[in-house]
């Protein structure tokens, strides 16, 4: 009997001990960091610093997958359907995990139930600018002839649905003002047609609108952060400028699939948090018009769920497209 019972056990003990074993080894392989945009993007340049810097913490080769598509969607998609064992992670922004799923044609990827937030890394700021032949000096004399012409002022920003036309949106709302959005393929073109003059304002991502701010062709009349950024302290922030309570920051961060093991995720928010403090990766971050905001798990998710209500709040109150 006692034979038998051994017999049973030693296999059941090994099994067990391996497991064990394996869960304290973590990671004991290399670490995939999916990351859905195009490379060249500033995402992408935070999410290579971010992960070179993670895997000297960790002892394991991270590696960058870009993997873009639907504004982010696709690469979260891949996240959220591989192995809970955090051997895969993902960047995620603001359209793809409280944009997007609020949607009327919203992509597949429904982050609440498909994703878990692992930390926050950096706020986006944009800005809202204006020529500089426009003659409007500041964001309430904008505001003001916005609402003194009929229909409104146009302003161009980065796409449908993206962060620069809900943050537009966000500031028409607060503002009580008429803004007509423009939107362009990404926050290059729409400078190029604010430049040209085919547009009043337009809102964009700082690192597209600041080389002409400091040539002078541009004005900048705010930035949708809740403090000035580092990179441009002297523009000030939509809020300051009047529209009280204002802020639309665009955000990343990175994310697990659903399931993956509590252990797991404190030993990656462990090793990230001092990533996010080190001084180096704070200014190279900068470096790229963002703003280090690190959030550990729990207090991303408080984050993610109010910024989820805000934006759905928001797109509620927009007019439809055209079908």
């Amino acid at each position: 009997m006692l034979r038998t019972f051994a017999r049973f056990v030693a296999p059941l003990a090994a099994v067990l001990f391996t497991g064990a074993a394996a869960a304290q080894a973590y990671p004991g392989k290399p670490i995939t960091l999916v990351v859905p945009f195009a490379p060249g993007a500033s995402a992408d340049g935070i999410a290579r610093i971010v992960g070179r810097e993670l895997s000297q913490a960790l002892g394991q080769p991270v590696v960058i997958e870009n993997k873009p598509g639907a504004g982010g969607a696709t690469g979260l998609m891949v996240v959220a359907k591989a192995p809970a064992d955090g051997y895969t992670i993902g960047l995620g922004a603001t359209g793809a995990i409280v944009v997007n799923p609020h949607l009327p044609d919203a992509p597949p990827l429904k982050p609440a139930q498909d994703l878990m937030p692992l930390a926050k890394l950096a706020d986006i700021p944009l800005v809202f600018v204006t020529s500089a032949s426009s003659g409007y000096g500041n964001l309430q004399a904008f505001l003001h002839a916005a609402r003194k012409t009929k229909g409104g002022l146009s302003y161009a920003n980065a796409g449908q649905y993206t962060a620069q036309h809900l943050s537009g949106e966000l500031l028409a709302s607060m503002a009580a003002t008429p803004l007509v959005a423009v939107p362009y393929r990404g926050s290059g073109p729409a400078v190029t047609d604010l430049l040209g003059g085919s547009v009043p304002a337009a809102m964009v991502d700082l690192t597209s609108a600041y080389p002409h701010v400091k040539a002078g062709k541009l004005v900048a009349l705010g930035v949708t952060s809740t403090s000035r950024s580092k990179v441009a302290p002297e523009i000030p922030t939509i809020a300051e400028e009047g529209v009280k309570g204002y802020a639309a920051p665009a955000w990343m961060g990175l994310f697990l699939p659903a399931k993956t093991p509590a252990d797991v995720r404190t030993r990656l928010t462990g090793a990230l948090q001092k990533v996010m403090a080190s001084p180096t990766v704070q200014t190279q971050v900068e470096a790229l018009a963002a703003e280090p905001a690190y959030m550990d798990s729990q207090a991303f998710a408080q984050f993610i769920a109010g910024e989820s209500r805000k934006w759905a709040a928001v797109i509620e109150r927009m007019p439809k497209p055209a079908r």
